[in-house]
């Protein structure tokens, strides 16, 4: 298994609609919440609500790339997940033919305990294939 769940694809949005979205970036802590964006994608969320989550900023540099890390899959509440190794988010957009190109990489899985690495790279890898999916619709709603 390699150690980063790579996922791209070319978003059909101009740099101004993408914008907004990447200044707002704020440290996060809280709970998660099904989208409002895709009623199919929130109904499969929905066992997950109220889970909290905690992020932390790793990087930001404007209109280019944000990063976060954070425990991938953390999502048994009788488990301290802080002990443990996180893994690494990097949001990267670079301009692209008809649009822009967002580029999710995570990495970092290599140091999540083996019990729990495979779960957590299937269940990510998922997350982020329709994550991206979700930001696509988000951004043309808000554009």
């Amino acid at each position: 298994m390699e150690g980063a769940v790579r996922l791209e694809g070319v978003r059909h949005l101009v740099r101004d609609e993408v914008r907004p979205a990447v200044r707002a970036a704020k440290p996060i802590r809280g709970v998660l919440a099904p989208t409002q964006v895709h009623p199919e994608v929130a109904k499969n969320q929905k066992p997950f609500e109220g889970q909290p989550f905690e992020i932390s900023i790793d990087r930001i540099e404007p209109e280019t790339l944000f990063s976060f890390r954070w425990h991938p899959f953390a999502i048994d509440p009788k488990v301290d997940y802080s002990k443990e190794p996180t893994t690494l988010i990097v949001f990267t957009l670079a301009e692209a033919a008809g649009g822009v190109l967002l580029t999710v990489t995570e990495s970092g899985f290599d140091k999540i305990p083996l019990e729990r690495r495979l779960a957590a790279f299937a269940a990510d890898e998922v997350a982020w294939d329709v994550g991206t999916q979700l930001i696509e619709l988000y951004l043309a709603r808000v554009a």
